[in-house]
């Protein structure tokens, strides 16, 4: 009740505050920034009273897809999906720091399971505007977006997923059956998800006349199994620093283990995976996202508890499994591997550290 009547009494100034400069015939909004005061409508230009941004005509404000428009602070825009999406509909929120200039650093941030781009977004607001980084949390809706196209890249399509697992009454663990699961593997890499940081990126260069010729990654849990994998079946990007964070379970570099635990059926090469080895991944691990942590899903299988019991151990095992890989390839191997201690599986401590390893001092 509190909140509606603080709200109430919002509107009523703000219209109050705007009456002196009213213009008849239109109706006035600020620029989308995920405040309150997204939900108002004025009748007259002006500074909004709540975030200071400068009113406009409320029909140009209508997001437009593929019309790429991105203002100091926070917002959204919308995108279309790639090859053999083009029907779906992609929100990319954002913060454009105040200080933002055409050498400003870009970040894109995957989120978890929740699909929630607005949240990490709000994660790393201050970081984007202590390091001048421009963040673009892409959110893909699970409706258009199942396992198969979200966290393993669109790798696999026809995945009976739910009809292969089991939920564990009052634990975090998800049990899988691997008889029982079956899909098909998708050829067209055109298609992967894995193409969209590239079409967002040149979406934000040409919105804001950046100069940048790459970008940083950042995904936690499901956002770091699609990064890993990016990092293996990506083939080219102009992506620089890639940050992995408690990813559930990982797909090894490994031709004889198949899909979703291997590389098997996929056409991924030895060369390949040299190249993929020589890319600035890194396995960021929470020491806390252990055997005690009760957040978030934990997959159980065969093949994933081959990797560990919990996370931290996953994360673990699948940096070592990869030097080992990568040692008997003679690749030069990049790969860090990362382990912050004091948090568990929190993607707003993750980003924080992050933020910190990737733009500040440590």
């Amino acid at each position: 009740m509190l909140k509606k009547l603080l709200l109430s009494i919002f509107i009523a100034l703000s219209a109050l505050y705007l009456s002196n400069c009213q213009e008849p015939g239109e109706n006035y909004v600020c620029p989308p920034c995920d405040l309150p005061c997204d939900s108002l409508t004025f009748i007259a230009s002006g500074d909004c009273p709540n975030c200071n941004m400068p009113l406009v005509v409320k029909t140009q404000m209508e997001l437009v897809v593929d019309d790429v428009v991105i203002h100091p602070g926070p917002g959204k825009f919308l995108i279309s999906g790639g090859k053999g999406h083009v029907e779906k509909i992609i929100t990319v929120y954002f913060n454009r720091p105040l200080n933002f200039t055409s050498q400003s650093k870009i970040l894109l941030v995957l989120p978890g399971a929740g699909r929630n781009g607005n949240d990490y977004r709000d994660a790393w607001q201050a970081a984007s505007e202590k390091y001048n980084v421009l963040v673009l949390s892409p959110s893909y809706p699970e409706k258009s977006y199942d396992f198969g196209a979200y966290h393993m890249g669109g790798l696999l399509y026809d995945f009976n997923l739910k009809e292969s697992v089991t939920f564990s009454e009052n634990t975090n663990e998800v049990f899988l059956d691997e008889d029982k699961l079956s899909f098909k593997i998708n050829p067209d890499k055109q298609s992967w998800l894995f193409n969209d940081f590239e079409r967002i990126f040149d979406a934000a260069v040409q919105a804001t006349a950046s100069r940048q010729i790459s970008y940083d990654l950042f995904g936690h849990s499901a956002g770091g199994q699609i990064l890993h994998r990016f990092t293996l079946f990506g083939d080219s990007s102009r992506a620089a620093k890639i940050v992995a964070a408690n990813t559930g379970f990982y797909t090894l570099p490994d031709s004889a283990l198949p899909l979703p635990f291997g590389v098997k059926g996929t056409g991924t090469t030895d060369e390949k995976l040299v190249t993929a080895f020589q890319k600035q991944l890194v396995v960021f691990l929470g020491e806390a996202d252990n055997q005690d942590e009760t957040r978030g899903f934990l997959l159980r299988s065969s093949s994933a508890d081959e990797q560990g019991g919990h996370r931290l151990a996953r994360g673990e095992f699948f940096y070592q499994y990869s030097v080992q890989q990568a040692k008997a390839l003679a690749a030069d191997f990049q790969w860090r591997l990362i382990k912050i201690p004091g948090i568990g599986h929190d993607y707003r401590k993750m980003s924080a550290a992050a933020a910190e390893f990737l733009y500040g001092n440590n």
